[in-house]
């Protein structure tokens, strides 16, 4: 017994030392910055409201050369007087072809022979939401339009500018992305842009470029805006037929929208900077990582629930969710 004991002392001393050096190594990996920030342009998506904005801003303030694709009109004007200088916007569209290219060729321009440091494609939209079997198919495609094609077409359009810049592409995908917790097109659109990502990555990561996911929980935020939310229940609600209506029961709609209120007040966190930290690491980190995880209940309740079991996860989802009135 004292014989194995000496002898597995060695090796397990080894395996600590081992991994101390390890984590050592990837703090220091981590911690490494990009320099000369100042002759970078970086584009965003969606900067009307949300992350976008606060992203633009925080950029701005760094230093950064910030193109930030706007919505409305209003957006982006509101967003130029709370910027400085450098700042420049232009109206994008991402379920548009011609507003995306036409994007694109306002940032060549403006980008030069440098290139494209950073894409961030934050454009995004959650709604309509609801069980599966409400939503019609162009429900599905109003979501879809944006958070998938638009991802892709985007990404797609401006990579060559990536490419001349060595930079890269920065993807906000969700934690709905890994485990699908409702119906409609935001879950399925974010398990695609984890998948589009992936794919990404590693067929030009031999160039240079870097792809980056940020899987956000949830924040307080147009996409989590109870108002747009129950009214959008209401309008699927009312678009069912006497026999689905009759199958999930007259106080099913209220017991749904009740739970909605609960899970957004109860999780959504109001401190944006959470995610855009994560985004800003992703354009300014030498290494930047694969993957980030931002908000208490991304790292602590979605991304733990994504490895369980699928069982698990359903038993998990049907003990919140309502029961319909004909349900078994």
């Amino acid at each position: 017994m004292y014989e194995f004991l000496s002898n597995s002392c060695p090796s397990t001393y080894a395996l600590g030392t081992f991994a101390i050096l390890w984590v050592l190594v990837w703090f220091y990996r981590d911690n490494l910055k990009i320099t000369r920030v100042s002759e970078k342009h970086v584009f965003v998506t969606g900067c009307d409201s949300g992350f976008g904005n606060l992203l633009c801003k925080r950029l701005d303030k760094r230093g950064f050369r910030v193109l930030a694709g706007c919505l409305t009109e209003k957006g982006a004007d509101d967003l130029k007087r709370a910027a400085g200088p450098f700042l420049k916007t232009c109206i994008l569209d991402v379920t548009s072809s011609a507003s995306i290219q036409k994007a694109m060729e306002w940032t060549k321009k403006e980008v030069g022979d440098k290139g494209l440091w950073g894409l961030v494609n934050n454009a995004g939209r959650s709604l309509p939401m609801g069980p599966s079997e409400w939503m019609k198919i162009e429900d599905f495609e109003s979501t879809l339009k944006v958070n998938m094609t638009g991802v892709i077409e985007t990404t797609m359009t401006f990579l060559p500018l990536v490419k001349k810049a060595r930079g890269r592409v920065v993807n906000v995908a969700s934690v709905l992305g890994r485990v699908a917790a409702n119906g409609g097109g935001y879950c399925i659109s974010k398990f695609a842009v984890e998948s589009f990502s992936d794919c990404l990555r590693r067929d030009i990561q031999g160039f240079g470029v870097n792809v980056c996911i940020i899987e956000p929980g949830f924040f307080k935020t147009q996409v989590t805006s109870l108002e747009p939310i129950e009214r959008e229940l209401h309008r699927l609600w009312n678009q069912l037929t006497p026999e689905v209506k009759e199958s999930y029961g007259d106080k099913y709609l209220d017991k749904y929208i009740w739970i909605q209120r609960l899970i957004m007040n109860a999780i959504c966190d109001s401190d944006l900077s959470k995610v855009t930290n994560c985004m800003e690491h992703a354009l300014l980190a030498v290494h930047p990582r694969t993957r980030y995880s931002a908000g208490w209940d991304a790292k602590f309740l979605w991304i733990p629930l994504s490895y369980m079991p699928a069982c698990f996860v359903d038993i998990a989802l049907k003990l919140v969710m309502p029961k319909p009135a004909k349900g078994v």
